[in-house]
């Protein structure tokens, strides 16, 4: 097979050969951010409550930079199937100018409006308020490297190249754990940074992931897309429409995700800084599941991708399938775990009695949906690479939407604070089942 080809050779071979690197590569972003809440576990519930708002702010700046990643990867990817890699790297550098435009324009806002965007939240502790401003301005005024790193691993995986991005992780993973225990708790002649420490680590290992995957695109001697890209160079309006027309539903999808959940944590604020805390670490621990999934729908954007520009629907259709069957079983794994050992779980990351009880409720309510969530993720990395951006959105934003009212009725039930968790548990069940109907009904007239 060709090297980057994906419209060749055996469906499975391929898609699982493109898809480990990728979920490798998430596996090691989700090992990032326990490592991070770790450390901080150490500092105290307020800590990671403050942390986990700051957080809240770095989440929500993924669903914009996933307008250039998105809208990059899947028109360089079409373009490659269809043969035409001139206007594959136009796209490619397109899509570079506008990430870090929207990255520095990001930073910008956060900066200046850190303390507005903080008490959103309400947080009522001195120490948990100085822990969410102090992690904001550090993690989301530097965001930029992060949308940059988030495009060109978009970028290579349309090329078929995987390997890369998950080396330069590793390189990355590596570092934020040297530098974490160091930043973070200061210890020997080192100074405690506390949670500041946990945002620059982060931010310094961001900045070398990117820079491992600039080097990539310098010494790579095949053709990369990305070769003489250039940041100061006019872009033109077919380029930027290409782009805008396929990631911005996927960008507002992923903003009113995190605008939803933003709303969801300041109503979980009213029951203490343990189930603030708890939400933030327990979104981590699922994201073990949920980066590996999106790891897989990654691979499958590219594959689809390049097979749908050449016109073969029928590896499109193989390529679905084999992808369903592989992550359904993975989410059936982590729904195990989280049911049936949720103490072990929670016992890693909570040192204090009743944020370890809240924590035990959390991941067992959550655990139900998690093959349905690896399910929808997967659908929509498939659908995305048919073009279907917009349709990904309305159902994703409608259905997740619902969570606030049904958060509200159960929240006020005998339920409390469960409820919530089962208003998130019960919509994306629904979300799995539906995204796997409108993929079957949108390809079932496609000619096999």
């Amino acid at each position: 097979m060709e090297q980057g080809n994906l419209t060749k050779g055996p469906i499975l071979k391929t898609l699982t050969k493109l898809a480990i690197p990728i979920m490798a590569s998430s596996f090691l972003g989700t090992l990032y951010n326990l490592t991070d809440m770790a450390w901080i576990g150490l500092l105290g519930s307020k800590a990671v409550a403050g942390v986990g708002v700051g957080g809240m702010f770095t989440w929500l700046s993924q669903g914009l930079a996933s307008m250039a990643r998105m809208g990059g990867q899947v028109q360089v990817a079409q373009c490659i199937g269809r043969g035409d890699r001139k206007k594959a790297h136009a796209y490619a550098q397109t899509a570079i100018q506008l990430s870090t435009f929207m990255g520095l324009l990001y930073a910008a806002v956060s900066l200046l409006f850190t303390n507005q965007l903080v008490g959103f939240f309400h947080l009522t502790d001195p120490e948990a308020w100085t822990a969410a401003i102090s992690y904001t301005k550090i993690a989301c005024g530097l965001i930029v490297f992060s949308f940059l790193t988030l495009t060109m691993t978009g970028i290579y995986t349309a090329q078929g190249d995987s390997k890369t991005p998950f080396l330069a992780n590793l390189v990355g993973l590596v570092l934020n754990m040297i530098l974490d225990p160091v930043l973070i708790l200061g210890p020997g002649p080192f100074p405690k940074f506390g949670v500041a420490g946990a945002a620059i680590a982060t931010v310094t290992a961001q900045f070398v992931v990117m820079s491992v995957m600039i080097l990539g695109v310098i010494k790579q001697k095949k053709d990369n897309v990305l070769k003489k890209t250039r940041l100061i160079a006019k872009m033109h309006f077919e380029h930027v429409a290409g782009i805008c027309k396929i990631g911005i539903p996927t960008a507002l999808q992923g903003m009113a995700y995190c605008a939803i959940s933003m709303i969801l944590t300041r109503m979980v604020s009213a029951f203490g800084a343990e189930a603030i805390a708890t939400q933030r670490v327990g979104g981590q621990i699922e994201s073990v599941s949920w980066n590996t999934a999106d790891g897989f729908a990654s691979a499958l954007n590219a594959f689809i991708g390049q097979n749908y520009g050449a016109g073969k629907m029928d590896r499109v259709k193989k390529g679905y399938r084999a992808s369903l069957f592989t992550v359904g079983i993975w989410g059936l794994l982590i729904t195990m775990l989280f049911v049936f050992a949720p103490n072990t779980i929670a016992s890693l990351f909570f040192h204090e009695p009743k944020a370890i009880a809240t924590a035990v409720g959390y991941l067992v309510i959550v655990g139900f949906s998690e093959a349905f969530m690896c399910v929808e993720l997967t659908t929509i990395g498939a659908l995305s690479g048919l073009g279907k951006t917009h349709l990904c959105s309305v159902i994703s934003i409608l259905f997740t939407s619902a969570r606030i009212p049904l958060a509200i009725v159960l929240g006020q039930s005998t339920l409390g604070l469960d409820g919530i968790w089962w208003a998130v548990s019960l919509t994306s069940i629904a979300k799995g089942i539906i995204f796997v109907c409108t993929f079957f009904w949108i390809t079932k007239e496609k000619p096999a």
